[in-house]
């Protein structure tokens, strides 16, 4: 039951009246203050639609949760921080949305309130949706808990919906955002990331995101189908992107620059991808509305697409010295089947480090699934580094393949996966992806970078119902020459 309180203020003999409405709904407050007032800080749960200004500044004190299918509007250029010492969090869950549609102009800001920022001063935004996942919740396929430490009694840090799950859900917009110092290690491998995605459908908006100083990964997805364009990863922790529980969207134009001295515990990475923790075959079958046709899906193994990735390594030359937890530009392990695309990998196969690892140690062996019999592809791309590092393999002890280092060395070398190794980062002809100040992720007009792409893979010719498909570029890696889509609105410092 909810109960309306009025409290009001009169100024001089009735002559200015203001009234502040107090909604009571269970446990939860929710203040209103009267249009001369903003309330700027955030906490508890948000149960009806608002409006966040960008003449305010609001500060979210500990985990805030966005429910009852309310919709969170965010306008170009508000700030948001975290509270000091208070892990704020802003949490969008199931059948809620988040309309955060900044401009190149004005984007919207997610940061710390601390004058000399740290990363983790802040524990990070996260989206719940109702699309597919091949993870379980209390023995239900389909449903998964989100990490973090994020879940309560009322199921709020809950994603997908099981058999009911939706392809095309929708959990509205983010588009030019910047999120910065975000990341709460909840467990070990527990933690939230700067924007982790659960069981996002591909009815939902994520392009222009920057995160930057993440204390884990910028990126995770647990499940879902959303497509994402436009990403920044900067001088995270742990890795730029991580997939995860079946997540089987397309990411198109993305930029990663790692921090040669930060890397995590855990061993990090540009791309992560697990099927599942256990590296099984967990089948979700789910009858879901798919535009107007009811479908039948089965979310077998984590299968995202990546197209057109700029991956910038620790290693700008061979004498950088860079943190010992560094492993690998791509780890993609635990049977998942995810591809790569058109991209470019700098700074990663020199030293100890490896431009693409495929690693069957864990679960089902993943080079079962290598194309073209299975779904694993890593075609037309650059990677620079030393030839003995370029590709390494790490052998299931229980149930092997036969598969070694150099067999999966000559998978990448086929002729038809036209990949190309180039010796050094400088032969790649990148302007300056390498300065932390003020980088330049173009290629030159002479790089083998600046074309060469191509999209005929029926992996990048896949159409979802409501979303287009990849942008066929004649580039490869996330920018043309003379790019400017990671300008302006970004930030580098």
């Amino acid at each position: 039951m909810k109960k309306f309180l009025f409290l009001c203020a009169t100024a001089g003999i009735l002559t200015a009246t203001s009234c502040r409405k107090i909604e009571v709904d269970g446990s939860t407050t929710i203040v209103t203050n009267p249009t001369t007032e903003e309330n700027t800080i955030l906490e508890g749960r948000i149960i009806a639609n608002r409006t966040l200004k960008a003449n305010y500044t609001y500060k979210l004190r500990g985990l805030v949760y966005v429910t009852n299918g309310a919709i969170l509007t965010i306008e170009p250029g508000t700030k948001i921080v975290g509270e000091n010492g208070k892990n704020g969090g802003l949490i969008i869950t199931r059948g809620a949305k988040i309309n955060a549609e900044g401009t190149a102009e004005k984007p919207i800001l997610f940061t710390s309130e601390a004058g000399t920022p740290q990363r983790g001063d802040w524990a990070g935004l996260v989206i719940l949706g109702n699309a597919p996942t091949n993870s379980s919740f209390n023995g239900t396929a389909g449903i998964g808990e989100i990490e973090g430490g994020i879940n309560n009694s009322d199921g709020l840090g809950l994603y997908g919906l099981g058999t009911s799950s939706n392809v095309t859900d929708n959990s509205g917009i983010l588009k030019y955002v910047r999120i910065e110092y975000a990341g709460y290690a909840f467990l070990p491998d527990k933690e939230i990331n700067g924007l982790t995605l659960g069981g996002v459908g591909n009815g939902t908006t994520i392009d222009y995101v920057q995160v930057s100083y993440a204390n884990d990964d910028s990126f995770e997805w647990f499940g879902g189908t959303v497509n994402c364009k436009h990403l920044i990863s900067f001088r995270t922790l742990d890795d730029d992107f991580d997939t995860d529980n079946g997540y089987s969207g397309k990411v198109q134009f993305g930029i990663s620059l790692r921090d040669s001295a930060v890397a995590d515990i855990s061993k990090s990475e540009a791309f992560e991808c697990d099927n599942d923790a256990n590296g099984s075959d967990t089948k979700t079958t789910v009858t879901t509305i798919n535009g107007t046709n009811g479908v039948t899906i089965a979310p077998v193994r984590t299968s995202a697409v990546f197209s057109n990735m700029t991956i910038i390594g620790p290693k700008a030359t061979p004498t950088t010295n860079t943190n010992s937890l560094f492993l690998a530009a791509a780890q993609l392990r635990r049977n998942c089947e995810q591809s790569i695309f058109n991209s470019v990998i700098l700074g990663w196969a020199d030293g100890s480090l490896t431009g693409l690892l495929i690693d069957a140690s864990k679960g089902i062996p993943t080079d079962n699934n290598l194309a073209p019999t299975g779904g694993l592809n890593f075609q037309n791309n650059v990677i620079a580094g030393t030839t003995a590092n370029l590709v390494k393999y790490a052998p299931s002890a229980t149930t092997p393949t036969g598969a070694t280092t150099q067999s999966i060395t000559d998978w990448v070398n086929r002729t038809e996966f036209a990949n190309t190794s180039v010796a050094t980062n400088a032969g790649v002809g990148l302007v300056d992806p390498f300065n932390y100040k003020n980088p330049n992720f173009n290629p030159a007009a002479t790089s083998i970078a600046s074309s060469g792409a191509a999209f005929t893979s029926a992996k990048l010719l896949t159409k979802t119902s409501n979303v287009s498909d990849f942008t066929a570029v004649s580039y490869k890696g996330a920018c043309a020459v003379g790019d400017t889509w990671w300008q302006n609105w970004t930030s580098f410092k």
